[in-house]
């Protein structure tokens, strides 16, 4: 009896972490950042903790096991060796750490939320979410306010939430948005149940119309005309759904012309598209093209960003992060082994929703509902993932953690209905495959635990040195214990290398001990990172500082082909000409860098200025000679 008491308590306990995360994701900026991330991380753990306590408080514990168990599996296994086998473990590692954080709240929801009760207070949690974030995006939109918790997103005019980008808001409303109509229309609430999820699905469509995100526009609305044209071929459904398809044309068109927003917004879309459409076009063949160079095993985990320098077009002068394409993203970073994972997974999803899409229905008749929570929380999870699935043809919602950890819910809430279509996915666990279980989730939890502390504390450090002045020595020493924390983030040694390079230049008596320091964190920097073409710019800054032109001149060619089309790293290639005297060497490279990029390019005008006057200078020398001989003459 205490056994038992003590398992409907730890069942809780992950309701409850599982709860907090799903709440505190979108919140915090989307889990954006490191620091909200390793929270996630933490709670994950957590619930991880619990769950290892509930396979030992049960004698024969039984694990819902469907086939898609099978395909997140093998991405993990796979994630760990293309982890170990990358080129900057940094980044790899974090990429890693969310690929396995996903993968135990897989896991965890299958195997410990699967109930019915379960899946409605989920459901209603990030309805009542969606709806207060809908309200602050409104708030954002109405006021032309920038500020998300007291930060400027730099998106005046769009609400854009808890989230810096709108349109990943936008991602998060389109995948709730139909669970709350669906539970609207299709669920067994009580009235006034119905008029809450029916005013929360009105606030979150008002809440993607002021993100003006226009993928997230089509997304959604092909989610839900797709759930309308469900429901208008079920005969218990058709009429609230027409109802309600006749309500959104209405409310549709009367928006319209109440409004110049549309129009506005569509009209900045024509006049900036072809400007937007050419730089993702950019981003997409340089995603494709590090596919061809990687075709297997692709560039690394999240290595797109680092290795775009060397595949970017001369156009586009910006680093992206992503590829503005989650497929394409895919491809690149993990090439066509990974992509093939991906696809079965997919598959066998919808391969499951298909088989699970009857058992789940109910037949209305004279004495019984057709009305089913069941098929409304699949009907709406299916067109949330549906709409996702269409806005990540333009965008890289599934790189934004709290988006990624809502699709993943979703997926594992609809895996978990699995049990509704068959048994043959139970297994009790004996005392091997017990072991075995406790093994890999114990690992996984102590991997978890272990790097969200390493992490943290470097993050503190980072955040430390960020509050001391700027290039101060106070602030070096705070960044060189970081690395000591975390000795390859490549970032953080390129900072370093910065710091004592700026305080060489100042002249002092002890400059060279400077540079000689600036020098080794670059060495390190690159070591760390051999894709980062700013470390061997400034090594050979260095060293043209210090007279020595010739080995630096190496460095800086290096630099050009890490980075063969960036308008910055020409610059400093022609100031290195200028530097050295060779200033006919210095002009092309300088030439090149105003035609890639000339606004507020001072480091290529300023000395592609002084190379011009030298060389006049030194093209008009033997005409003045030549007078002043004469002149010498004349007084003769």
């Amino acid at each position: 009896m205490f056994r038992e008491t003590l398992d409907q308590w730890c069942e809780r306990g992950i309701l409850a972490l599982v709860l907090v995360l799903l709440v505190f994701s979108p919140l915090a900026f989307g889990a954006a950042r490191l620091q909200d991330m390793l929270l996630v991380q933490a709670l994950t753990a957590g619930a991880a903790l619990l769950w290892l306590a509930r396979l030992w408080l049960n004698d024969r514990p039984k694990i819902l096991f469907p086939p898609l168990s099978w395909v997140v599996l093998a991405f993990t296994a796979y994630a760990v060796g293309r982890y170990l086998t990358s080129d900057v473990e940094y980044v790899a590692r974090q990429e890693w750490l969310r690929v396995l954080t996903y993968a135990v709240l897989f896991f965890l929801i299958v195997n410990n939320l699967h109930r019915q009760e379960t899946t409605q207070i989920i459901s209603f949690t990030w309805l009542g979410l969606a709806t207060a974030i809908s309200f602050y995006a409104i708030f954002q939109f109405a006021t032309k306010s920038d500020l998300v918790w007291g930060f400027h997103s730099g998106y005046a005019g769009r609400g854009s939430g808890t989230y810096i980008c709108p349109n990943h808001l936008a991602g998060f409303l389109e995948m709730v948005l139909p669970l709350g109509v669906a539970y609207t229309l299709v669920g067994r609430g009580q009235p006034l149940t119905k008029i809450l999820t029916g005013y929360a699905s009105l606030a979150m469509m008002a809440g993607l119309v002021v993100t003006a995100s226009r993928a997230g526009w089509a997304a959604a609305l092909l989610a839900l005309l797709t759930l309308l044209g469900v429901l208008l071929c079920h005969r218990s459904f058709r009429w609230p759904a027409l109802g309600l398809l006749v309500m959104l044309l209405i409310g549709g068109v009367l928006t319209v012309k109440k409004t110049d927003f549309f129009e506005r917004r569509i009209r900045m879309a024509m006049q900036s598209n072809q400007l937007e459409m050419n730089t993702r076009s950019d981003l997409w063949h340089a995603a494709l093209r590090m596919w061809r160079d990687h075709p297997w095993w692709g560039v690394g985990p999240g290595h797109y960003d680092l290795r775009f320098r060397a595949y970017r077009a001369s156009t586009t002068q910006l680093q992206p992060e992503r590829v503005h394409n989650d497929y394409l993203n895919l491809l690149a970073d993990w090439g066509g082994v990974g992509a093939a994972i991906v696809l079965v997974g997919l598959g066998l999803l919808a391969w499951g929703i298909l088989k699970i899409w009857r058992k789940v229905q109910r037949d209305g008749g004279i004495f019984t509902s057709s009305q089913s929570d069941k098929f409304a929380f699949v009907l709406g999870a299916t067109m949330g993932l549906l709409a996702l699935a269409v806005h990540s043809l333009l965008d890289f919602n599934l790189h934004i953690p709290a988006n990624a950890i809502v699709a993943t819910t979703l997926v594992a809430l609809l895996s978990s209905h699995y049990r509704f279509a068959t048994e043959r996915h139970w297994f009790s666990l004996r005392w091997p495959a017990k072991s075995t279980a406790t093994l890999l989730l114990g690992s996984a939890l102590l991997y978890l635990g272990q790097q969200s502390l390493r992490l943290g504390r470097e993050s503190l450090r980072l955040h430390e040195a960020a509050q001391l002045p700027a290039h101060s020595l106070e602030q070096a020493a705070a960044l060189e214990r970081a690395y000591e924390i975390e000795p390859d983030n490549f970032a953080t040694a390129q900072k370093l290398g910065d710091l004592y390079r700026l305080h060489g230049f100042l002249g002092k008596s002890d400059y060279l001990e400077f540079a000689q320091r600036a020098v080794r964190w670059y060495q390190l920097g690159i070591a760390n990172n051999p894709y980062n073409n700013y470390n061997y710019t400034g090594w050979g800054m260095v060293l043209d500082f210090l007279g020595k032109h010739a080995e630096a001149e190496p460095l800086f060619f290096k630099a050009d082909a890490v980075d063969p089309n960036g308008y910055f790293t020409s610059a400093l290639i022609g100031r290195h000409f200028v530097e050295s005297g060779e200033y006919a060497n210095a002009r092309p490279w300088l030439e090149r860098s105003l035609f890639l990029f000339r606004k507020d390019n001072v480091v290529a005008s300023s000395n592609l200025r002084l190379a011009n006057e030298r060389l006049l200078q030194a093209a008009q020398e033997p005409l003045l000679q030549k007078l002043r001989e004469e002149m010498q003459r004349r007084t003769k």
